[in-house]
């Protein structure tokens, strides 16, 4: 029989240190699903290079890879010194000074790449530069001047991040250059768009008209990172807007404190099932990764958690885009979810969830091809879909039965590689009306070829009636793979 299936889908960055065909062929081999295009760094030109760089190192192993393209968003920085730097000491009055050249800071005040910064401040404030690692509260605004008193000190470099404690900058979530990136990402034909600093659907909304205007098909990654984000409302309706959410806990541990992050995360976890909603766990996961050969305890249970409270995917982000170990961290990802998804014991009640009940026929297919699959030893799940859907709502269930998506389109096969418990197959042929019964005997064999089952074991497959109708999966059989296969 073939090897363990993976559930959990793997998220892991490009960057220097794993853009080589070498060493993406090994991250490929060690379990990738979806690679990461970070378009903070970059131009067009490597953007492109790398996706087909994926799409070449995938094909030559035999798997379909998923495409992310993430998007800078309004990352609000401090320019640069003078000397490159400065060290900020506790009691120390320091000037954020909006109206200052981007090139000239100095050890009494730094320029902002981000002019309405002295609109969204008010005296009292908090603000946590660097990651939070220095921290200034807000004496005065004075015109176009931040006056602020440094509380935790250190070394400020060029152009670190800013957040104010709490949230509320007015930033809009696209700048200028996410337009240009997101036609750039779509001309490349990438499967998702990440959109950084979202507040609410709106902002989601907004950036899937853009997708559809530069004729893109990328699904919309939610990266969950502001306080206000966080608000029942605005996360239910950015769940309800998006085809994913990211619980980007590096900005959002700066917004809301590092000791909140954790209750968000398992919050968002809850509450995706009932958006259909993907969500991928990401930031620090393994970064001690970055200059050390294997992962720390507290690293392999954070992974572990994540997967026991039912993520679609574990990112990787400086790990295996600059660290020196980045095929070794997806190793360590890999094993981590094996372990510990053999460790769930998922009840036939499991599919039950009120969370989630079907509001479609396809959506009770889904769930009625879950509950077979519980209840009768059931060695997989053959989905033919169109458009992603059925094997989407399969996987909100939390099943242990493989769900293999079958499909000609390659958009959909790029889609799914993010859903949990997932598999794309690429089915070459796209069957009509009378071909049900060809299209049976073309499952078997494929399954069989790919050492997927056995001749004596059972599959459930899923389809639409008549073949070859989009969006109308209507039907479920189950199959015994050695029966009539001519």
């Amino acid at each position: 029989m073939s090897k363990i299936i993976r559930r959990t889908k793997i998220v892991a960055t490009l960057g220097p240190a794993s853009e080589s065909p070498a060493v993406l062929d090994r991250l490929i081999k060690a379990g990738v699903n979806v690679v990461r295009l970070n378009f903070s760094h970059g131009t067009p030109e490597e953007h492109r290079q790398r996706a087909e760089s994926v799409r070449a190192a995938a094909k030559n192993n035999g798997v379909v890879v998923g495409i992310l393209a993430d998007m800078q968003g309004p990352k609000i920085r401090v320019g640069k010194f003078i000397t490159g730097k400065t060290e900020l000491v506790p009691g120390q009055k320091f000037i954020i000074d909006a109206e200052m050249d981007l090139d000239a800071g100095n050890d009494e005040r730094v320029g902002i790449t981000y002019k309405e910064l002295i609109d969204d401040v008010k005296p009292g404030d908090r603000l946590l530069l660097n990651d939070g690692l220095i921290v200034m509260d807000a004496d005065s605004v004075v015109g176009q001047e931040i006056h602020c008193t440094v509380i935790l000190g250190g070394e400020l470099s060029n152009n670190k991040g800013i957040n104010k404690a709490g949230g509320g900058l007015s930033a809009a979530a696209l700048t200028e250059k996410d337009k240009e990136d997101i036609i750039t990402a779509c001309s490349i034909g990438v499967d998702y768009i990440a959109i950084s600093f979202p507040r609410h659907g709106a902002d989601m909304d907004y950036a899937r008209s853009l997708v559809r205007a530069a004729g893109g098909h990328a699904g919309l990654v939610a990266k969950v990172e502001r306080a206000e984000a966080v608000e029942d409302e605005n996360l239910k309706s950015i769940m309800e807007s998006s085809d994913a959410v990211m619980v980007a806990r590096g900005d959002l541990g700066v917004e809301v404190g590092d000791a909140a992050v954790p209750p968000i995360q398992k919050k968002m976890l809850r509450m995706a099932p009932k958006y259909n909603c993907p969500v991928i766990v990401a930031t620090q996961m393994m970064e001690s990764m970055c200059s050390n050969p294997i992962p720390t305890r507290a690293e392999v249970n954070d992974v572990a958690n994540a997967v026991l409270d039912g993520t679609d995917a574990v990112m990787l982000s400086g790990e295996s885009a600059a660290g020196k170990y980045p095929v070794e961290a997806v190793e360590a990802m890999h094993r981590t979810c094996i372990e510990t998804e053999k460790q769930r014991v998922l009840p036939s009640s499991a599919t039950r969830d009120p969370r989630f009940p079907p509001h479609s026929v396809d959506e009770c297919i889904a769930r009625q091809a879950m509950e077979t699959a519980h209840s009768m030893p059931i060695r997989a799940i053959a989905a033919f879909t169109d458009t992603g859907n059925t094997v989407l709502y399969m996987s909100r269930h939390l099943g242990d039965v493989p769900i293999y998506a079958l499909t000609p389109k390659q958009s959909t096969l790029g889609r799914v590689t993010l859903f949990r418990n997932v598999t794309p197959l690429c089915m070459p042929v796209d069957y009509g009306p009378t071909e049900a019964p060809q299209a049976t005997i073309d499952v078997k064999q494929m399954m069989l070829e790919k050492g997927i089952v056995n001749e004596e074991d059972l599959i459930i497959m899923t389809f639409g009636t008549p073949m070859g109708h989009s969006g109308g999966t209507n039907a479920l059989k189950i199959i015994r793979i050695g029966d009539n296969l001519s």
